[in-house]
């Protein structure tokens, strides 16, 4: 069974950038779209973007939108985030999920598989 294993997560100011790191394990990452979301306390749990299978399809949040990108290498079994112009509503938990779905949105219901997430927190 896939298993999915975050990084990348860290204290930050505002404006700062980070890279997360999304590393598939047990399967191969061809077979699946990929999809990032955060958890702020207290909250429930957001989709930030997604990638479908070959990477040739992207979706954003509109408030990530033109500050966050989403890539993958396959031959790697990776997807990264990177976050720019971080702000603080940007804080939380950030977990990557896996979907065999071709193009999923970004509804947490739609992915089957999910890693165990790493904190980000933007704060002066």
């Amino acid at each position: 069974q896939l298993q999915l294993v975050e990084s990348g997560g860290d204290l930050v100011q505002p404006g700062g950038s980070l890279r997360l790191s999304c590393v598939a394990y047990r399967d191969g990452l061809d077979f699946y779209a990929i999809g990032w979301f955060r958890q702020a306390p207290g909250q429930g749990r957001e989709g930030v973007s997604m990638i479908s299978r070959s990477g040739g399809f992207t979706d954003y949040n509109a408030s990530v939108k033109g500050r966050f990108t989403i890539s993958r290498d396959n031959a790697e079994r990776t997807v990264y985030l990177q976050m720019n112009d971080l702000n603080y509503e940007d804080t939380g938990i950030y977990y990557c999920a896996a979907t065999r779905l071709p193009r999923p949105d970004l509804s947490p219901t739609q992915y089957n598989f999910w890693g165990q997430g790493t904190q980000v927190t933007v704060s002066s």
